[in-house]
């Protein structure tokens, strides 16, 4: 097919390279420049899509982001991506894209069946008509619901591309580069000041690359592009092209997406990378985001060849196509005229401007009357004609509320709508800013700021091209003045022609002369997601008065349309059937991201074995070299035992527990979880997140602590060290580590950001090796000849700075094993050379280096828990049999209140107990539930169930710590476990297994 929509000459694109591109089959034609969007107008498609709910046949009515209907099925194979909009698609040689959300065919969907049964297909229909049947809805109805919805198609095989992710800090963010934006961004870079300025578009300039407009005496669009090269050109700034600035965060942090080969068949590489997601922090943000156009609400205004004006007036423009050779333009502003004009310029027969005004005037609308269009002032289109594409537009006289008269029939192939322009708040509202609304722009517009940034040109609601400039360029200095840069003032905005474009008379729905909702027409308001006015008039009758509650039954500013082009169609409906004006009805909420953003980019390097990151200790090659097999450990990999001449992991852990129970073992405890806490206030801050007493713990000395959740629950356990009067060192499980971290850093911010404390993630500049065992004191004197290592000098639960193997360390008398222990740190880098070093010393003694597995019989051995295995969000410290460690006098702790509560403070809760089966050899499944008698009638309650499971080679017989209700006052009783296939005879017993008096821990 000829490309026979194209104008002969004109606009942005490059006649002289031809491109070869592919629609649902068919080969076409167009230009580099091009968008799939344009390129398909340009050679007569106007069928695209069919809507989500009806299938009804739907076009292109935009040529933005904004877009609604034409979204499609981009490339083939991994590469496969559903749903971007063909206005955003720049065209490329070989690009392949097909229609989706239709079937067999977009010319013909099966599924357009239901416009025929459209009255069971109103708002919250599935509600309704479906849950009448439980047998119904689950296997007929949900399944052919999940069926047809959704949009486009995923690729099953993996992403083939490469992502990245970069971050940036500057004094200025400028989003948008429009007239105000550019012009922000220069009179910022000027001052010196750091600046990034991003658009989403190829190309810098705004809507001055779609209208015909003069800056400083040049074309609007030859402005747009020096200004864009001398900003590309100076040091302190960043242009950042076909980005889009998708989300605005807490502090100043926005995440933008810039789209780097999609313009192109390239395929990418780890060095030329298909997207990069920035994330920037700014002291300033300026956003020049700019306004969409609205439609207007009428009757089957969702056919094909029903098109925004100011799209309309971008393809001949910019683009150089005809979306349509003889249009009706429909509006309620003086902005449609302008398109009507450029139109007319281009060669298409303007059959005629339906206005819903009496009497306009204004610059464009008397350059119309001149140019001899007729206007047809105080009516309005009350319904189209067509089926794939539009014939003409039905047309009766209109008084902002209501039509009468007869019909006016109008034979057309375009209809261009204008209902005036919403500023692009979206950003604006995820800084949390609020919003206010405009009675003479019929819009919200910014009003209080939650942040430190700007809103300028139409995202502030200023529609004319000087109010663009200048409030830009005033913006730009603050933002740099705030930042640090300039004294505010700057050398002024070019001078422009300042047409003033009039601001619309709001005509919120043109009723046709039946009701609304009483036939097959349908006013849709969201057209990605088949929203009509009588869907919203239904949910207002129903109840659903909120704005909030109204989205999510009628669907409205759901999707990746975010309520672009028909939010405020929504809310003033809604608004009328409710009685209520629109500023007390208020708006939706504007969620990121703006626009959709592929699951690649947001993943970046960050997949396959990167999805999850291997950590290993700076010990690690030794453990490979000596045969360890590893387990994994919030990420860590950590020795899970040491096989010796074939045996395996009952064996080897049998003989590396005998090891530390009878002479001496070392453990690599790198893995332990390190958090360096200093300040004024850090013991204050230890002393409320643990349950015990804090505040007069002495320095070098050690304390045991639980921290609980604020329901009183055992959420983490660790050592803490007093290394200073204000300086700690707390350790947490090696797999706790983050999510500790994490929950101080929320109760600092949250709850307690009056005190002055601070925390650093050391886990990794830390290597632990940890000698434990009777010889444990002997191996130490051969490290650290000549030093005192008795408990009476080096006493348990302290800490000392001690020279080891001829390295400075930090050495703790703790033990997890019950038995007489050192722990080693040193700075990663030499963790290696201890390590060998200890093995070295230790020969003599036989030392044997253990892994996980040893060291879970060891502390079980002696009844110390490891928090998420014998704790599961249900125990409490005194559940635990802690009670030792919950301070009675302490004046608040987090978890403190929960422990008055009656269901946590009763007595027969689950308490964790010991448990030892009646045949020793029998070593109880971990999860084994536990019962009273097995002969009950069934189901048989559960007492609880084996945290732990393990033989114990030093006691000659299995162990198992148990949840147990009312456990406390079970010991010694006969109970039964569920292991195995089938029950086995236990006896309750205390939580300590081995050295019940604690003896051993000093040797």
């Amino acid at each position: 097919m000829t490309q026979s929509y194209r104008i002969e000459e004109g606009g942005r694109i490059d006649r002289t390279k031809s491109l070869s591109f592919t629609f649902n089959g068919e080969s076409y034609q167009g230009y580099e420049g091009d968008t799939l969007a344009s390129a398909l107008l340009a050679n007569g498609v106007h069928l695209v899509a069919r809507s989500f709910k009806y299938h009804r046949p739907r076009g292109i009515m935009s040529a933005g982001t904004e877009e609604p209907n034409a979204m499609v099925q981009l490339r083939t194979g991994d590469r496969t991506e559903p749903n971007p909009k063909a206005t955003q698609i720049e065209l490329f040689n070989g690009l392949v894209a097909t229609s989706v959300n239709c079937w067999p065919s977009v010319n013909f969907d099966v599924q357009a069946i239901n416009g025929v049964f459209h009255r069971f297909f109103a708002a919250g229909f599935y509600y309704k008509t479906m849950f009448g049947s439980p047998w119904l809805w689950h296997n007929v109805l949900e399944p052919a619901i999940q069926r047809a919805a959704g949009w486009g198609v995923a690729p099953k095989d993996p992403d083939p591309d490469y992502y990245d992710h970069i971050h940036r800090h500057c004094d200025v963010l400028v989003v948008g580069a429009g007239p105000s934006g550019l012009q922000a961004a220069l009179a910022a870079a000027k001052t010196g000041a750091r600046v990034v300025i991003a658009d989403e578009q190829q190309e810098f300039g705004g809507y001055l690359l779609n209208v015909n407009r003069t800056v400083d005496g040049k074309a609007g669009s030859d402005w747009a592009a020096e200004v864009a090269a001398e900003l590309d050109a100076m040091d302190n700034v960043i242009v950042l092209k076909r980005t889009t600035v998708f989300g605005y965060f807490d502090h100043n942090y926005l995440i933008g997406l810039e789209r780097r080969l999609d313009h192109t068949s390239e395929a990418s590489s780890p060095d030329n990378v298909r997207q990069r997601v920035w994330h920037f922090r700014a002291k300033r943000v300026v956003l020049a985001t700019g306004a969409h156009e609205r439609p207007l609400v009428f009757a089957d205004n969702d056919r094909p060849g029903v098109m925004l004006a100011s799209g309309a007036q971008t393809y001949a423009n910019r683009f150089g196509v005809l979306a349509g050779k003889k249009p009706v333009v429909f509006t309620n502003n003086d902005g449609a005229y302008e398109a009507a004009l450029d139109m007319k310029a281009a060669g298409a027969e303007i059959v005629a401007i339906v206005d819903t005004r009496k009497n306009p005037t204004g610059a464009f609308v008397e350059q119309a009357r001149a140019a001899g269009i007729r206007i047809m002032d105080g009516y309005g289109v009350v319904t189209t004609n067509g089926k794939k594409k539009v014939t003409g537009v039905e047309v009766m006289a209109f008084d902002g509320k209501d039509v009468s008269g007869s019909k006016i029939s109008l034979s057309c192939d375009l209809l261009m709508v204008s209902g005036g322009w919403s500023p692009v708040v979206h950003l604006f509202s995820q800084s949390q800013g609020k919003l206010r609304y405009d009675d003479e722009k019929a819009g919200f517009v910014p009003a209080l700021y939650a942040q430190k940034c700007a809103s300028v040109g139409g995202a502030n609601g200023e529609f004319g091209l000087g109010s663009c400039l200048s409030g830009g360029d005033a913006a730009g200095a603050e933002a740099a003045q705030v930042a640090g840069f300039g004294d505010g003032s700057s050398a002024g905005a070019p001078a422009s022609e300042e047409t003033d474009a009039g601001l619309p008379t709001a005509a919120w729905l043109i009723p046709t002369d039946s009701p609304v909702g009483r036939s097959k027409k349908k006013h849709f308001i969201d057209f990605q997601n088949d929203s009509t006015a009588a869907d919203i008039r239904l949910a207002a009758r129903e109840g659903f008065e909120s704005v909030e509650h109204m989205k999510r039954y009628t669907l409205t500013g759901f999707g990746t349309d975010q309520g672009k082009t028909g939010n405020i169609n929504g809310l003033a409906i809604l608004s009328e059937a409710v009685g209520r004006s629109i500023p007390e009805t208020g708006t939706t909420t504007f969620r990121p991201p703006y626009t959709p953003v592929t699951f690649g980019a947001l993943a970046g390097r960050e997949l396959g074995d990167l999805s999850d990151p291997v950590r290993t200790t700076s010990i690690h090659s030794w453990h490979v070299k000596n045969g360890a097999e590893f387990e994994d450990v919030g990420q860590w990999k950590r020795p899970w035992y040491f096989p010796k001449g074939g045996e395996d992991i009952h064996a080897a852990t049998n003989r590396e527990c005998l090891a530390v129970r009878n002479g001496v073992g070392v453990l690599d405890a790198s893995t332990l979880g390190k958090i360096d806490i200093q300040g004024p206030d850090a013991a204050e801050f230890i002393n409320r997140v643990y349950t015990n007493a804090w505040l007069k713990l002495g320095v070098g000395r050690c304390r045991y602590g639980v921290m609980c959740g604020e329901d009183g629950m055992i959420f983490d356990d660790g050592v803490t060290t007093r290394l200073g009067e204000n300086h700690f060192h707390m350790t947490t499980t090696s797999g706790g580590a983050a999510r500790v971290l994490d929950w101080l850093e929320e109760y600092h911010q949250t709850e307690w950001p009056e005190l002055k404390v601070y925390f650093t993630s050391v886990t990794e500049q830390w290597a632990t090796v940890s000698v434990g065992g009777p010889k444990a004191r002997a191996v130490m004197e051969a490290l650290a000849p000549g030093q005192d290592w008795s408990t009476e000098n080096f006493p348990f639960m302290s800490v000392q700075d001690r020279e080891v193997a001829g390295v400075a360390a930090r050495v703790f008398r703790i033990s997890f094993t019950g038995e007489l222990g050192y722990e080693i740190n040193v700075p990663t880098r030499y963790g290696l050379a201890m390590w060998e070093a200890v093995m070295e010393a230790g020969k003599p003694h036989g030392i044997t280096p253990y892994g996980t597995e040893a060291m879970h019989v060891l502390r079980a051995e002696k009844g110390y828990i490891i928090a998420g295995q014998d704790t599961d969000g249900t125990i409490t410290p005194q559940d635990a049999g802690m009670s030792w460690i919950v301070s009675p006098n302490k004046k608040d702790y987090i978890g403190k209140r929960s422990y008055t509560r009656e269901d946590t403070s009763r007595t027969d809760r689950k308490h964790l107990v010991g448990l030892v089966t009646e045949d020793p050899k029998v070593v109880l499944d971990e999860g084994a539930q536990v019962i009273e008698d097995p002969n009950a009638p069934k189901p048989i309650p559960m007492l609880g169930h084996v945290t732990s499971s393990y033989w114990s080679a030093a006691l000659g017989h299995s162990i198992a710590l148990a949840t147990c209700k009312n456990g406390f006052n079970r010991e010694g009783d006969r109970l039964y476990a569920w292991s195995r296939g089938q029950y086995h005879a236990v006896k309750v017993t205390g939580q300590v297994f081995y050295d019940k008096e604690g003896a051993r821990k000093d040797g």
